[in-house]
């Protein structure tokens, strides 16, 4: 990057995982160019997660009301451009970031990458038949390239966590918990390929308590349903089962993250939560697979829970989640709780 760029406008507004994914990355690139500024363009709630990055910009953007349609993304473009970007990052590569791209490129502007998704590669590891079954780049590694495009080289295994401090709120709500071990169950997903049975994770809880008498619980989620939902697992044991959805700001559901000694996710946002603060994640995954990319950062491979492929080598069937087949929830007694149970104990003992 030349000495005269001060200023990296980046775009990525959603979904949660995808965003938090870009964390480590910009962290990175801001230890190594400390005369760079970034401005991150994303979807207002997702603030907090920027918290802790410095000369970071945050541009909260209402796409369904204020930026709505091509209009809306006109009067965008002018509130951004006054930004004066030296470059720009386009890190989702979806019809809005190509539309505000080409309004930046018609006024002039032409330093602009956009991310390679790696669409073919991503379809070859989910085709039913004669897959191509390897690893493909994780998602932090095509941020970063997009970064390198306009020559910012980026190692983002210069990535530290940042701790946040704690609200009153969640002090008072830890302090009764010092003494005890404390992990995070995040037990939803945006699709149903991708989320283990909820009976099946009641198991995993109950075995849990019975196994270790000092581990409290704590369940996340968001929305009434899902609130609604976890309140029936709270049920098994309201003294060491807590379910904290609707209790706190998602600033303050960081912070409570932040201080979890394991956390269990699907392949969902929770889990990359988790691993912005260095904490152990354990994932379990169903129609979708980490060799699509969007494995929790820096977590080992055997913190994978994975359904036993050789049964089902249609596996995986998605990127997303949101495509399985008939008798799909048959994957799922592949991984049995006993297992997710034993595989939390260790990794807890080691800690």
């Amino acid at each position: 990057m030349t000495n005269e760029t001060k200023k990296l406008m980046i775009f990525r507004f959603s979904a949660m995982g995808d965003v938090a994914m870009t964390v480590p990355v910009i962290q990175a690139l801001l230890k190594s160019y400390p005369d760079t500024e970034v401005v991150m363009v994303s979807r207002p709630f997702f603030e907090p997660l920027f918290a802790s990055l410095p000369r970071t910009k945050f541009v909260g953007v209402d796409l369904k009301q204020t930026y709505k349609g091509l209009w809306g993304l006109f009067r965008l473009y002018k509130f951004l451009k006054q930004e004066k970007p030296d470059a720009i990052a386009d890190l989702h590569d979806v019809l809005r970031t190509k539309i505000l791209s080409a309004f930046f490129k018609l006024g002039g502007f032409t330093n602009i990458a956009v991310i390679d998704k790696g669409r073919a590669e991503k379809k070859a590891l989910i085709r039913p038949q004669n897959k191509i079954f390897k690893p493909l780049k994780t998602t932090h590694r095509r941020y970063a390239e997009v970064f390198d495009k306009l020559g910012f080289h980026v190692d983002i295994q210069h990535f530290k966590p940042v701790l946040p401090p704690l609200s009153n709120q969640v002090k008072l709500f830890l302090a009764p918990l010092q003494d005890q071990k404390v992990m995070g169950i995040a037990p939803f997903a945006a699709h149903k390929g991708k989320q283990y049975p909820l009976e099946k994770m009641q198991e995993v809880i109950r075995l849990l308590l019975k196994k270790d008498a000092d581990l409290v619980i704590l369940l996340f989620g968001g929305g009434k349903t899902e609130k609604t939902l976890l309140d029936d697992l709270e049920q098994i044991d309201r003294n060491r089962v807590i379910n904290v959805a609707g209790i706190f700001s998602f600033e303050e559901e960081l912070q409570l993250i932040s201080r979890l000694q394991l956390m269990l996710s699907m392949d969902s946002g929770n889990g990359h939560l988790a691993a912005l603060f260095g904490v152990p994640v354990l994932t379990i995954w169903g129609a979708t697979h980490p060799y699509a990319g969007f494995a929790p950062f820096n977590q080992p491979d055997e913190n994978w829970i994975l359904p036993d492929l050789k049964q089902f080598p249609q596996l995986p069937t998605s990127v997303y989640g949101n495509k399985t087949f008939e008798g799909f929830e048959k994957v799922w007694n592949t991984i049995k709780p006993d297992a997710v149970v034993e595989k939390i104990l260790s990794l807890l003992h080691q800690l």
